[in-house]
């Protein structure tokens, strides 16, 4: 089977470094078209084997992009197309349906309540969303939740198969040489107590409470991992809490490669020996990073204060280290029964309440867990031999491909919403931010 992933972009982040690892086991010929941004993940993936193409999409109303993409997945002889992310889903379903590839497969990765990808749904991308959807032969949720978002949505039943995200958990297995060398080279000392994020840093994923609950620890240190438009806002706020000697902003971690070893057993810093890119501490002095797994190792407890998540790869990542984690989404865990991750605790959205967690886990000594099976269960061979599954049985049900290029049949009711909708495209990067939480 030959197959054409398209997603929006290949900067770092939970869906794109879930293709690559999702490549890696997928047995099938895979190729890859990343709209825009070609970034680390993008050199990872061809580094794997898998060719990436990059489309050159200047914008989100860049239309060009919509013939050289059908032209693109014509030539290629692909017997299906998998989509990924909002802008790659709209596109990618109705290229593949002017190229006559009808096989076509969406995964939504960031679907929240109210947000997707970490942005407000307005009713433009809802509507746009949900004409394209009926283009395509079958949409991917990530977990149970998401699948009822879709269903909420409209998406018929039969349309939605759900296909958990996975890990590779020994890829994040704790490892005290690297807890020792992450410290070390971010000059925080040994006993220190030391919290940890990871994440996009927008509005949404509210990393301003977490920074704010550290800024009332006095001598505890914040690792925090993620690149984004509060970056600034965030490093303010410790600023202006006198803690900005304590929140360490490292900028992106790529947490798809090992903390390696050199030939004596001794751990090097960043992927492969090699200095990962550069970090700042919030009072603005340049450190060189460590990717996820020896971050993972150097902090005690991991936080994620997301109230809107679709899946919850981040705290699968922690909890497979070892850590204690307090989260404020994730239904990875939340699906399934409280013995399966005896470590996570959720927590309600406030700067107290994450605060007094903190300090009760300082006092009582966090530790080392032992991994808890929610993380086997959510192993990545698993998560690519059901995707597979969803592959075969989209191709078995789609009409042959038609070797000319098709019309695009417009859902009943919806082509004058479609065809406007196309002019203007709308952008979820470009929708209001959510609105404040209440941090109590």
């Amino acid at each position: 089977m030959k197959v054409l992933h398209v997603i929006t972009g290949l900067d770092v982040g939970g869906a794109e470094q879930q293709l690559r690892l999702l490549l890696r086991r997928l047995p099938a010929h895979c190729e890859v078209v990343t709209l825009t941004r070609p970034g680390p993940v993008a050199e990872g993936i061809e580094a794997d084997g898998t060719p990436v193409t990059h489309l050159g999409m200047t914008g989100n109303r860049d239309l060009t992009a919509l013939p050289r993409l059908a032209g693109l997945i014509r030539e290629g002889g692909y017997d299906l197309v998998h989509t990924h992310l909002y802008r790659a889903c709209v596109y990618g379903r109705i290229a593949a349906r002017m190229a006559g590839v009808r096989a076509v497969v969406a995964t939504e990765h960031s679907l929240g309540d109210a947000v997707i990808e970490g942005r407000r749904l307005t009713r433009g991308v809802r509507t746009l969303y949900r004409a394209t959807e009926r283009l395509g032969t079958a949409t991917v949720a990530v977990s149970d939740t998401v699948a009822a978002r879709l269903r909420r949505w409209g998406v018929p039943e039969q349309r939605i198969h759900v296909v958990p995200g996975g890990i590779e958990a020994h890829r994040f297995a704790f490892d005290p040489a690297a807890r020792a060398l992450v410290r070390t080279r971010l000059g925080l000392p040994l006993d220190a107590f030391v919290v940890g994020g990871a994440g996009r840093l927008v509005p949404g994923k509210r990393f301003d409470v977490l920074v704010r609950a550290v800024t009332q620890l006095p001598g505890v240190h914040l690792l925090l991992a993620g690149a984004g438009p509060e970056r600034e806002t965030l490093r303010r706020m410790a600023e202006q809490f006198g803690s900005g000697d304590r929140i360490h902003l490292l900028g992106e971690r790529d947490g798809a490669l090992d903390t390696a070893f050199d030939g004596r057993g001794t751990a090097t810093w960043g992927a492969h020996g090699q200095g990962r890119p550069h970090g700042q501490s919030a009072h603005g002095q340049g450190t060189e990073g460590p990717d996820i797994p020896g971050l993972l190792s150097a902090i005690d407890v991991f936080v994620s204060p997301s109230p809107d998540e679709a899946f919850g790869l981040a705290v699968l990542e922690a909890l497979g280290s070892g850590l204690q984690v307090l989260y404020g989404s994730c239904p990875a865990v939340d699906e399934l029964p409280a013995d399966q991750a005896p470590g996570a605790r959720r927590f309600s959205l406030g700067v107290h309440e994450l605060g007094t967690a903190l300090r009760e886990l300082r006092r009582h000594g966090p530790g080392r867990l032992p991994v808890p099976p929610v993380v086997r269960r959510y192993d990545i061979t698993r998560s690519a031999e059901a995707l597979m599954s969803v592959y075969e049985q989209a191709v078995a049900a789609a009409p042959a491909r038609r070797r000319r290029p098709a019309a695009v049949p417009l859902p009943q009711g919806r082509s004058a919403a479609l065809s406007a909708a196309a002019v203007s495209l709308p952008d979820p990067s470009r929708s209001p931010d959510p609105s404040p939480l209440s941090n109590r």
